[in-house]
């Protein structure tokens, strides 16, 4: 009965993701158009209109594009943070068995593209930007292995989706610890003494959402003035809701159902449509061929395969893990190359590598764009191809 439901709900997180992939590409486009029409100036000004209030020594002024990028986004990683623990308890990552492979080949999906990024940027201007061909966009990778159906045992797409979630996981620990801008102790303390209250409510069986989302409002605020990325005040507050390994429906669950369909139709939308305003510019092509582009493109669609296919070799050669069911090594690497969509989380990572140098930051977007592309276009040509063939136990 457990197995059936959890089959089910994974069903449902697949169909909302994929929907959310075909919304999220419309906004890249209409936002690419609008930036490249006469529209642009506006809409540059629109996004730099300062929005909010400040009351005594409490500042709440900000402009719409920070609003959007570090306080929409919070609720995105809010959802990705219940999505970590939910499967920490009760799904994939819920025994050393389960999420060893995932876990193991996501780690491979980041150091490979990091280390490619880093062979050639080392020692330039653009070194920062290391961290932006190591995630996977969720929505995207989903949405496009859900579209091929039946094509794909459904062991892979919980793999798929397991080993983005790692991969999102150790991209928030990386933007944590290395895209932190001057570091304000005193707030980060008043952020941890918060904090502690959410963590004493759940101790004490309050199952009420408020108990939680009130604290985390006030943990985002002390965790935007401490210089760490306020999105990270998402996940610390999703750690703290209570969730059970049984049929129950705990308030963690409650609150994931509640924010997966603002998150995929409404912020993320939102997320793209403010940040893939690319004016398209003179040279951006050749761009592509720079140290920093070479980097995002080479990193997503050779790194990321590359990484997850050889770290799932050694994985299963060393017999620590085994392949998902009814999976071969092609579909591993059709895997990896779907991985390599970065979008969402490595123009995130971009707008933070280079939030002092502009310039540098739009060429990044491009280049994650057009590697996200090619690698989508591989990854479900690989599939559909190995979907042709007879299975093999390997």
């Amino acid at each position: 009965m457990k197995n059936r439901m959890n089959l089910e709900s994974f069903k449902e997180f697949l169909k909302s993701g994929s929907i959310g992939g075909v919304i999220l590409l419309c906004c890249v486009l209409i936002s690419i158009s609008v930036a490249n029409s006469t529209l642009g100036p506006a809409y540059e000004k629109l996004l730099n209109t300062e929005i909010g209030w400040e009351l005594n020594s409490i500042h709440l002024r900000y402009p719409v594009l920070l609003w959007i990028n570090d306080g929409l986004m919070a609720i995105f990683f809010l959802l990705v943070g219940l999505e970590i623990k939910r499967e920490l308890v009760e799904g994939e990552l819920s025994s050393p068995a389960k999420a060893a492979l995932p876990i193991i080949a996501a780690l491979g999906g980041v150091l490979a593209p990091a280390a490619i990024y880093s062979i050639f940027n080392t020692g330039t201007d653009t070194a920062p930007g290391w961290g932006i061909p190591m995630a996977t966009d969720i929505a995207f990778a989903l949405a496009i292995v859900t579209l091929l159906g039946k094509k794909v045992p459904v062991s892979l797409k919980i793999f798929l989706a397991a080993l983005a979630i790692a991969d999102d996981l150790m991209a928030i620990l990386v933007i944590a610890v290395f895209y932190t801008s001057d570091l304000h102790v005193n707030y980060l303390l008043y952020a941890g003494g918060v904090l502690i209250l959410p963590i004493i409510f759940n101790r004490m069986g309050i199952r009420n959402l408020l108990f939680y989302l009130v604290p985390g409002i006030f943990v985002w605020y002390f965790v935007h003035h401490s210089g760490i990325h306020a999105t990270i005040a998402g996940v610390l507050t999703a750690m703290t809701l209570p969730t059970t390994p049984d049929d129950t429906e705990s308030p963690l669950e409650k609150l994931e159902h509640l924010l997966v369909n603002p998150v995929n139709f409404i912020i993320m939308p939102l997320f793209a449509l403010a940040n893939t305003n690319i004016a398209m510019e003179a040279g951006m092509m050749e761009g592509l061929l720079t140290p920093l582009g070479l980097g995002i493109v080479l990193g997503l669609f050779l790194g990321k395969p590359i990484g997850i296919a050889l770290a799932t070799f050694i994985a299963v050669r060393t017999g620590l893990c085994q392949l998902p069911a009814k999976a071969t090594w092609s579909h591993i690497i059709g895997v990896g190359m779907l991985a390599g969509i970065g979008f969402t989380m490595s123009i995130f990572i971009a707008l933070l590598s280079f939030a002092d140098l502009p310039h540098f930051s739009s060429k990044a977007k491009f280049a994650v764009l057009i590697a996200s592309l090619l690698s989508g276009m591989a990854g479900a040509v690989l599939l559909s191809i190995v979907a042709r063939r007879p299975f093999q136990v390997n």
